[in-house]
């Protein structure tokens, strides 16, 4: 009569035998070298990627328009702009420059004419440039007429008598409003030069 087997000897038999050391590190290392060589080989296939550059950054208005912009008139600074930091603050919004009665005021860059007439008294001329600036002139008297079109450089009007910003000198004012905001129209020129020239 066979003796019946000890419970213990059977559960050792059917117990699963622990995993070997390094045996999970190893499936890890040979998933990954397949990974990589798949990789490699869809790399080989595809065609190859072109370089993308990213787009110029938006140039700053002022930055931006500086290059092109030049003095209406030759003359020196004789009152330089002080913008206000409020709309409605003290200030000098713009700057002056010296010029003689019946000299030619020209655009500082290209633009359009937006408005001819008189303003307080006083003859205006505004030009709108790309950018959304504006510069306005006075005194001046012009025959330029809105919508006409004005390249850097070309005459729009010219210096006109009467009581202005520097009397009893004459002198061109110049104001440059982008929106609502006054700016000081050296910062557009190329080589600004401000000369302070002393009371006579």
């Amino acid at each position: 009569m066979t003796a019946p087997r000890r419970p213990e000897l059977r559960a050792r038999r059917t117990a699963r035998r622990p995993p070997r050391p390094g045996g999970r590190r190893r499936g890890l290392a040979a998933a990954s070298v397949l990974l990589a060589a798949a990789l490699a080989a869809l790399a080989s296939t595809a065609p190859a990627a072109q370089a993308v550059e990213d787009p110029p950054p938006a140039p700053d208005t002022a930055a931006g328009a500086a290059a092109r912009w030049r003095p209406p008139v030759p003359g020196d600074v004789v009152r330089a702009a002080a913008i206000p930091l409020s709309p409605w603050g003290a200030g000098h919004r713009g700057v002056d420059l010296a010029a003689a009665v019946g000299d030619a005021v020209t655009a500082p860059a290209d633009g359009v004419v937006r408005f001819v007439g008189e303003v307080a008294g006083r003859g205006v001329v505004v030009l709108e440039h790309p950018g959304g600036l504006q510069s306005s002139f006075e005194p001046v008297t012009s025959s330029a007429a809105v919508g006409d079109v004005a390249r850097a450089g070309a005459a729009v009007g010219r210096l006109a008598p009467g009581p202005g910003h520097c009397a009893p000198r004459s002198c061109l004012h110049w104001g440059v409003r982008l929106g609502e905001s006054y700016l000081d129209p050296t910062t557009l020129l190329e080589r600004p030069r401000i000369v302070l020239m002393p009371r006579r």
